[in-house]
């Protein structure tokens, strides 16, 4: 029996295929563009076979014919039913290949399974990366940098925290309030919210709702590396955190997406206390990767006072280095 091993969203992984009958490894592994299909397909089946799952026939308005399922969520024939299409070619579907899907088929396809906007476009961007011609299977050029306009907008926010994150959840820009906020952050090399709230024991503290927002990064994370699926630095950081982190291992296989726009984030400050603030992403069109975070509290709440504590702490604190000897 032939079995393939490969690593979690690599562009090019580590296969290894044992031949028939045997143990030993095959003299002739497969090429790189092999394993990018398989690697695609994998995703696509996932995705389907995950969000068909979680669905009750009666949540679908579907009678539950018999008493012993065996699956937990819809039949393959349900959905297909659902979808308007034939039980063969939504198990062509679910097993990974959506070449030649038409929109309509995916706009039924996504009705049936009752996807929401973020796993929609999800499902769109796996079909358009399916049909896409090989030319097109470049990484997107992403910005490296801000342009002086936005950092100057930046600095001109001066009541709220403000900052700029790419699409490696790297923080390559950010206000004196942004950089305060988040200042465990700033006091690495290079701030990266995901490896943070993975890799860094002192995450769980800082974010009063961890679980919430580890899984709420990874949805986010799913949702670019569907729509980047050729981009090798974000196939990296998908790499290492599977490696090093089992929270985010466990995350990743549950294939949710998010849509990262706005929503009230919990914060444990090792200066001001707590914080509770409402975030704003806004996506900079003429910058591609990068979005601009906002945060704002309720005016006259504990956490607009806190706010006003942390710009006076900011005012007069060197580094983010600093907070780390204020904790101590």
């Amino acid at each position: 029996m032939s079995r393939t091993y490969h690593c979690i969203a690599q562009r090019v992984c580590a296969t290894v295929t044992s031949l028939p009958g045997t143990d030993r490894p095959s003299l002739h592994p497969p090429s790189a563009r092999t394993v990018e299909v398989m690697d695609h397909r994998s995703e696509v089946r996932e995705f389907l076979a995950t969000r068909r799952d979680r669905i009750t026939p009666d949540q679908a308005g579907l009678p539950a014919y018999g008493g012993n399922r065996r699956v937990p969520g819809l039949r393959r024939e349900e959905v297909a039913m659902l979808a308007g299409v034939s039980v063969d070619y939504y198990t062509r579907l679910e097993r990974g290949d959506l070449s030649g899907a038409s929109d309509s088929v995916l706009d039924s396809l996504s009705r049936a399974l009752q996807l929401d906007d973020a796993e929609t476009a999800h499902l769109f961007d796996l079909s358009r990366i399916a049909n896409a011609s090989p030319t097109a299977r470049k990484p997107r050029k992403r910005a490296e940098a801000i342009r002086p306009s936005i950092k100057r907008l930046l600095d001109a926010i001066t009541d709220a925290p403000a900052l700029v994150r790419n699409n490696y959840f790297e923080y390559i820009a950010a206000n004196t309030l942004g950089r305060a906020l988040y200042a465990p952050l700033f006091a690495e090399p290079t701030p990266n919210s995901a490896k943070y709230a993975f890799l860094n024991p002192t995450a769980q503290d800082f974010f009063p709702d961890w679980d919430k927002n580890t899984q709420e990064l990874v949805a986010t994370l799913r949702g670019e590396a569907g729509r980047n699926p050729y981009d090798k630095r974000l196939s990296d950081l998908v790499g290492e955190l599977s490696t090093r982190s089992e929270r985010f291992r466990t995350l990743w296989a549950a294939h949710n997406v998010r849509f990262h726009r706005t929503g009230v984030k919990r914060i444990h400050h090792p200066v001001v206390g707590d914080l509770e603030l409402t975030y704003e992403a806004f996506e900079l069109p003429s910058d591609p990767g990068l979005t601009m975070q906002t945060y704002t509290a309720e005016p006259g709440s504990p956490s607009a006072d806190a706010l006003k504590v942390l710009a006076s702490w900011a005012a007069t604190t060197q580094s983010p280095a600093d907070v780390t000897a204020s904790r101590d």
